[in-house]
């Protein structure tokens, strides 16, 4: 006998994940947090007759999208004065975002930034995030501070902080403690988890770096570092070390499926072996890479090796329909072929292949036993929608505008085009509150 209580929802057209076609008037049953079946709308409301239905006809269901990498406090920073543009990315880091950001972020704006990034996220679709907190001041006890809001809004999050030896030894380990404090709470099954995080070879000691990873080893959760974003890091541990930075990590034993490397812009061909030889996996951010000026990464050549990858935002612009579209455009202009990076590829990166490169095995997709991590968006495009075209539509021509409802591990968390339980509008004056301290503080 089916079981009662179930929410069976109704789309006009579903995408239950890239590598299945899409279906037109085909629904999923969502029981206790989880996708419970998969079939034709009429199907499903015939075998769960005592079941909920949510009536969403012109509407495309789909998993909701997995950012692998964003600084929710880099909010704060979008439009501060700035007297002349950083000329390179080592400038950007040493001149502007460094002094000027992460040195003066506290907890106030922590709170502020991380309760606007969870609407900005649940209004663009977004339903798990990864999180790299960069504030050493701010030490210790903000990871927990975000643990505390992003549990109360019920986003799925990894969460970590991007430990460094650029302010001192003291705040480097300071940064260490702050993560295994908040990896000593991680709970199997819950939303939010902590991990390992440090930031580059050139901000950290070889000493350092194996330290955390082996730390990484013993609590059986990811090392996440920043990884030759610019041309800087690659260029710096050849002269210091005379190989390049995944060369280095090598020598080093910091490799495997539990190394999550982010940007991976500037690659040797030896560097691309060893990410794919190693397991290691990646996150690819093509509007920030653009936005600090680090170049392109190859995507494209890191895919055909086998490397997963997920997309991030890296709190730059968080609309992970722009993101989408970024990747899915870049690389065709990067290699002047229009048939690279196709749109199931793009929309994989950002669900189910983004998933598995955090780690995460049952988010991503819309299929039995996965959890419930939806969205509803229109599905009124320009032209009409086809089996072939509903995800290239989608990639192309939708916006986190465009997104009706969202939800995760079972619950609604927007509806009808509305955040539950949040007033947006205090939230967002509380961001512009402490983006000007932290703006008036700069000068």
């Amino acid at each position: 006998m089916p079981s009662k209580g179930g929410l069976i929802i109704q789309p006009a057209w579903l995408i239950s994940e890239s590598s299945n076609e899409p279906k037109q008037n085909w629904g999923v049953r969502v029981y206790d947090g989880k996708i419970q079946s998969v079939a034709p709308n009429e199907e499903l409301e015939t075998k769960f007759s005592e079941d909920e239905i949510f009536l969403a006809k012109d509407k495309v269901l789909m998993p909701g999208f997995v950012n692998g990498h964003i600084h929710m406090y880099g909010v704060l920073a979008h439009g501060i004065p700035v007297k002349s543009a950083p000329s390179d990315f080592w400038s950007f880091l040493e001149k502007f975002w460094w002094p000027l950001v992460e040195d003066k972020i506290d907890h106030k704006m922590i709170s502020a930034a991380t309760e606007w990034l969870c609407s900005e996220m649940l209004l663009s679709g977004t339903t798990t995030f990864c999180d790299i907190l960069e504030a050493p001041q701010s030490l210790p006890d903000s990871l927990l501070l975000e643990k505390e809001i992003v549990e109360k809004r019920g986003l799925r999050a990894l969460l970590s902080f991007e430990a460094s030896e650029r302010s001192g030894s003291k705040v480097a380990q300071k940064g260490i403690d702050e993560n295994i404090r908040l990896i000593e709470t991680n709970v199997e099954g819950d939303l939010v988890s902590g991990f390992m995080s440090v930031h580059t070879t050139f901000t950290c000691s070889d000493n350092f770096l194996r330290h955390a990873f082996e730390l990484a080893e013993e609590n059986n959760v990811l090392f996440h570092a920043h990884c030759n974003e610019g041309a800087y890091e690659g260029e710096w541990c050849e002269k210091t070390f005379g190989h390049r930075t995944f060369e280095h990590y090598e020598k080093l034993e910091i490799n495997g499926p539990r190394f999550l490397a982010s940007q991976c812009v500037h690659l040797s061909e030896r560097e691309i072996e060893l990410v794919s030889s190693t397991g290691t996996r990646c996150v690819h951010m093509p509007l920030s890479n653009c936005e600090v000026g680090g170049g392109i990464a190859p995507i494209p050549e890191l895919l055909e090796k086998g490397v997963r990858v997920s997309l991030g935002s890296d709190g730059y612009m968080n609309d992970m329909f722009d993101v989408m579209r970024g990747a899915f455009l870049i690389h065709k202009a990067r290699l002047q072929d229009p048939g690279t990076m196709k749109a199931e590829q793009v929309f994989e990166m950002a669900t189910l292949q983004g998933a598995e490169a955090l780690g995460l095995d049952n988010v991503g997709a819309l299929k039995p036993g996965f959890v419930a991590d939806l969205q509803l968006i229109d599905a009124n495009f320009p032209t009409p929608s086809t089996e072939e075209n509903l995800i290239e539509q989608v990639i192309l021509y939708r916006s986190g505008h465009h997104v009706d409802s969202v939800m995760i591990a079972g619950k609604w968390k927007l509806k009808n085009g509305e955040i539950l339980g949040v007033d947006l509008e205090n939230q967002r004056e509380s961001v512009h509150r402490q983006a000007r301290r932290l703006w008036g503080e700069n000068g």
